[in-house]
């Protein structure tokens, strides 16, 4: 009985919403490892894209933060280029340590979010504008500070703990970007102040009239997200061992694609941190694949384009379906409550 009961309570719409990608992204996974079973489906193959990816996911993670407040922040991948920059600059022209250069790199990072939460937040100039000046400033300030060469020759120590060294085969920034996403999850969902970013999110006006202080909620989310585009910088320079003055800009579109898919995946109609990693790796699959079967790189630039289209167009029909689902609630209670006032009297 309570597993037919459950049948009835099984809302196959609701489902799909939720887990569509999943569902696409297992099947993408199954036409692969067909089609290219002695490359694409190995473990050689799984642990390379866990791992090469992992600062794509951190990335993805630092354009959400700001997003949940009603905020755009487009100069995360700058930043991160510039945290990256920074770092090999130091450690490698300046003989700093590896540990100092990483603190004074993630701080500046953390300093660049707070000037566009000074700007964006406290003087509510348009947030899109500020961000989109403050990434091409960057782009110069990079070029400036590495005379547009490529550094090379970070230390061991950095390459190491962050992608030589591996567990499960694995390296260790895949359990850095899952360690992120559960530090959010967990803010966003247990905390005080993550409800309270939600809630501005929701609504200004509201938040406003409920205490709570917009502009620094809205100022504190871009100083997260600079910090945390430092963190990404830091894992960049990591993975590669070097830092150089633009493909750390690249990362932009696939980044914005994850965050707008993870409305889609898991709880939809939102952004969320554990649909960030799913869709991240939705589209390291399907891009991996593509690379594998030797189809042209700009290819995965349509990829990560139709995906991005596909994300915002899905978010706004779940957003407009849980209004209209609201609306029928609301008129079904009003309707039912003016049948009991009918009945009373």
């Amino acid at each position: 009985m309570k597993r037919i009961a459950g049948l009835k309570n099984f809302n196959s719409s609701e489902f799909f919403q939720k887990y569509t990608i999943i569902l696409v992204w297992i099947g993408l996974i199954i036409l692969y490892s067909c089609l290219m079973p002695d490359t694409f489906a190995t473990w050689r193959n799984v642990t390379s894209m866990l791992s090469s990816k992992a600062v794509l996911a951190v990335l993805a993670l630092a354009i959400m933060i700001p997003l949940i407040a009603g905020d755009y922040d487009m100069s995360v991948a700058a930043n991160m280029t510039l945290g990256a920059m920074l770092i090999a600059v130091m450690n490698v022209w300046w003989g700093v340590p590896i540990g100092v250069a990483i603190i004074v790199s993630v701080a500046i990072c953390a300093g660049i979010g707070a000037v566009n939460g000074i700007f964006a937040a406290i003087l509510e100039v348009d947030a899109f504008v500020v961000t989109m000046g403050m990434q091409t400033l960057l782009a110069g300030i990079i070029v400036l500070i590495s005379n547009s060469a490529t550094v090379t020759g970070v230390s061991e120590v950095l390459t190491y703990a962050v992608y030589r060294g591996r567990l499960f085969g694995i390296s260790y920034v895949f359990y850095y970007a899952i360690a992120i996403a559960a530090i959010c999850f967990y803010f966003f969902t247990f905390t005080a102040a993550g409800r309270r970013v939600l809630i501005v999110g929701r609504g200004r006006n509201v938040a406003r009239l409920s205490g709570i202080n917009v502009k620094r909620v809205r100022f504190l989310c871009f100083v997260a997200s600079g910090a945390l585009s430092g963190i990404a910088g830091m894992l960049y320079v990591g993975v590669l061992g070097a830092a150089d003055v633009s493909s750390g800009l690249d990362y932009i579109m696939p980044a914005f694609a994850a965050v707008f898919l993870s409305t889609t995946v898991i709880s939809t109609g939102k952004y969320n941190p554990w649909g960030c990693i799913v869709a991240v790796y939705f589209l390291v699959t399907g891009t991996t694949g593509l690379s594998l079967m030797g189809v042209n790189s700009a290819i995965q630039d349509v990829f990560y384009g139709g995906a991005l289209i596909v994300a915002v167009v899905s978010a706004v029909m779940v957003s407009r379906g849980k209004a209209r689902s609201g609306l029928k609630a609301a008129l079904a209670k009003e309707k039912e409550e003016k049948q009991k006032l009918q009945k009373v009297s």
